[in-house]
């Protein structure tokens, strides 16, 4: 068996709307079919592929100590244009260079304080 890319992330937060809207608005996924389970989620996809899950709960999952996951993240094309998107929204964002890789990472923090970064290779403008 060989390990392939990340299929995707599943985010519970009591904050759906938002969440929903801000992955929508800032990494530009699209909301799109998600099976009838019982429960109040949304599925945001890349293209074809739903990237994020998230699901709805009633309370905020309490955050204790150091978290679990500590970032989730994707690859991407066109650096400068996502640079310009967060700027223009007022989104706070670190970059970070990967040493001997050649990438570029974009930290950004989501509504419920989750980290994710979105990675571009050098020379990716």
């Amino acid at each position: 068996m060989q390990i392939g890319k990340l299929d995707h992330v599943n985010l519970r937060t009591a904050n759906l709307e938002a969440m929903t809207e801000w992955y929508e608005r800032v990494l530009g996924l699209k909301s799109g079919p998600r099976p009838g389970f019982g429960f109040p989620g949304a599925w945001l996809y890349a293209g074809e592929h739903a990237a994020v899950h998230l699901v709805g709960v009633d309370v905020q999952p309490e955050k204790s100590g150091e978290p679990s996951l500590e970032h989730f993240a994707f690859s991407a094309t066109g650096r400068e244009a996502f640079l310009a998107r967060l700027e223009s929204q007022g989104i706070a964002y670190q970059t970070r260079e990967v040493p001997d890789f050649g990438i570029t990472q974009v930290n950004i923090w989501d509504p419920d304080g989750n980290h994710l970064h979105v990675d571009f290779t050098d020379g990716e403008g």
